[in-house]
């Protein structure tokens, strides 16, 4: 094919499968990348040996995609460790206390719904109870022993997700949480921004009544970078799938020239990216930062750009395809359970990095 590959049109069948809509009608533009970003995913990165970061941004998770894309590929194995904005984190557990999120019109008369004490996100409505309830929840579960010291955020979100999955339980819902599947595979979940959410919200205000729940970021920073880093001399390989972009994609990202250029040990780069977002490259923001771009500070391995992407899709219409196309292909992996492992493999980083300063020395 001295073209690339042929475009041959045909209608479109009822009772089309995925599957076959992404290879056989995505032929062009963001819908090629899109069919393009299943196949890297489901030939590529979702093999055992590589290591899966996802990162999420955006609203996602009041749309219902915590439960209904991410918490599968976490059941499945096909997610790690996960680096999202606590927002989206909590908005996840609504769901899970038994609370009610509704899709409306986004054309709202939003005064009106001020007055009747009514939230909206776009075209999501639901009552500022759902998040007085929620946040009334969380400070109970925060003021428990174990949250009683400093701590990094895996750690805390997985002590949350504990607390999360029996309210489930005991709720009788029908819905996982991220926290909640999370915390029973073993994901650790991080949060670059920490103090940035509802969540991190509530943290400092227990702080004024002396609650003594600190979160630990530079720990944060020297775990996400000990996986990577486990990934990669233990001759594994390292893939980031990020929804939109922000501070969480760059977290995911930046554990590379953390390994490279702060403590000094020999490493290339990532070896997969994939993106959904719909941030352009030419304003310079890191949202629409290119795989191409990332390569030049040591973020994307330069031999392994041909096994990126980026799709200028929204991540809502993207995603939940590139999960059913995975999925309806039977994608499913051991769980790595990085989560139980974090200080053997921060302790590995540690070893490592000591040992190159004896050697510099």
């Amino acid at each position: 094919m001295p073209y690339g590959r042929k475009i041959t049109p045909k209608p479109i069948p009822p009772h089309l499968t995925v599957q076959a809509l992404v290879d056989d009608y995505f032929t062009a533009y963001n819908a090629a990348r899109l069919r393009e970003a299943c196949h890297i995913l489901t030939q590529k990165v979702f093999q055992p040996e590589v290591t899966v970061a996802l990162t999420i941004t955006g609203a996602l998770t009041p749309t219902g995609m915590g439960y209904s894309a991410v918490v599968p590929l976490i059941e499945n194995g096909l997610v790690d460790w996960i680096i999202s904005t606590g927002a989206n984190l909590y908005h996840d557990i609504h769901f899970s206390l038994g609370f009610e999120l509704f899709n409306t019109t986004p054309n709202t008369d939003d005064l009106a719904l001020r007055e009747q004490h009514i939230i909206r996100i776009y075209d999501i409505l639901f009552d500022q109870r759902v998040l007085l309830e929620s946040d009334a929840f969380l400070r109970r579960v925060m003021v428990a022993p174990e949250f009683q010291r400093r701590m990094g955020t895996a750690e805390m979100h997985y002590l949350l997700g504990k607390y999360v999955r029996a309210a489930e339980d005991e709720l009788g819902v029908a819905h996982r949480s991220i926290l909640s599947a999370a915390y029973a595979h073993g994901v650790p979940i991080y949060t670059s921004s920490p103090g940035d959410s509802t969540l991190g919200m509530n943290v400092a205000a227990l702080r004024l009544d002396g609650n003594a729940l600190q979160m630990d970021v530079e720990l944060d920073v020297n775990e996400t970078a000990a996986i990577v880093y486990e990934a990669k001399a233990s001759g594994g390989r390292s893939a980031v799938i990020i929804l939109g972009g922000g501070s969480p994609k760059n977290f995911a990202l930046q554990t590379e020239p953390q390994i490279q250029e702060i403590l000094g040990l020999p490493e290339a780069g990532h070896d997969y990216f994939v993106q959904f977002t719909d941030a352009r490259p030419d304003t310079g923001g890191l949202s629409g930062a290119t795989p191409s771009e990332a390569m030049t500070w040591g973020k994307i391995d330069p031999e392994q750009l041909p096994n990126s992407v980026v799709c200028y899709v929204d991540s809502t219409v993207a995603f939940p395809i590139a999960v059913a196309y995975a999925l309806s292909l039977g994608a499913k992996r051991p769980l790595k359970r990085l989560y139980d492992r974090r200080e053997a493999l921060l302790a590995r980083l540690t070893e490592a990095y000591q040992q190159h300063k004896s050697m510099d020395a």
